[in-house]
């Protein structure tokens, strides 16, 4: 139905947005219940407790979480203006800054998984895979940021914009994606540990 009215209605913004962004929850309500359905996460696995400090199973929700709303503003931002026309500067700094708090809740919640649980490689191989694809996104980002810039002046949308832009949305799912496998793995196997729990619920 979006993707319709996106058509019909000649790419109004707010409705290219929420296609977009609906795009990336289908997206990843499938990569859900991929892990929900899958052999490792059948099969039984040894808990362990939550360490000190942040519990890593919040950091992934906020990783998660913070991920998303970048999908929003990244989806707004590419829709606000189109390819002969030069990008909305409060939009692309707010994306920026978007940026910015995944790279330091998702860097966050990695390293954190490296600290205290270096010998779970069933947190630790997603974890490196988050890093990994975020860093490819963040160049991505600018490559993509640099020859959006130049459109305006090309006589229509050349392949080198396309294929750029389309690479950064795509990695954008991957990241997301990974993020909630990992948020999904670590409260599969982490545990509240008496402590903390009487703590949370005196």
């Amino acid at each position: 139905m979006l993707g319709g009215l996106t058509v019909n209605l000649n790419l109004p913004l707010i409705v290219s947005a929420a296609h977009a962004t609906l795009a990336q929850l289908f997206f990843c309500t499938v990569v859900g219940l991929s892990v929900l359905t899958s052999a490792g996460w059948q099969r039984e696995r040894e808990t362990v407790p939550e360490k000190g400090g942040v519990p890593l199973r919040f950091l992934c929700l906020a990783a998660a979480g913070t991920i998303f709303l970048q999908l929003i503003l990244g989806a707004t931002l590419r829709h606000s203006a189109p390819w002969d026309h030069y990008l909305p500067i409060e939009l692309v700094l707010a994306h920026i800054a978007g940026a910015l708090a995944v790279t330091l809740i998702l860097g966050a919640a990695a390293f954190t998984v490296f600290r205290r649980y270096p010998n779970q490689g069933y947190l630790t191989n997603p974890a490196k895979i988050a890093l990994g694809l975020l860093s490819f996104q963040l160049l991505l980002g600018i490559a993509a940021y640099l020859t959006r810039l130049a459109s305006p002046t090309d006589p229509q949308p050349l392949n080198p914009m396309i294929a750029i832009t389309v690479a950064h949305v795509a990695c954008g799912a991957l990241v997301f994606a990974t993020a909630i496998v990992l948020t999904m793995r670590a409260f599969r196997v982490l545990r509240v540990s008496a402590p903390a729990f009487e703590l949370a619920t005196a």
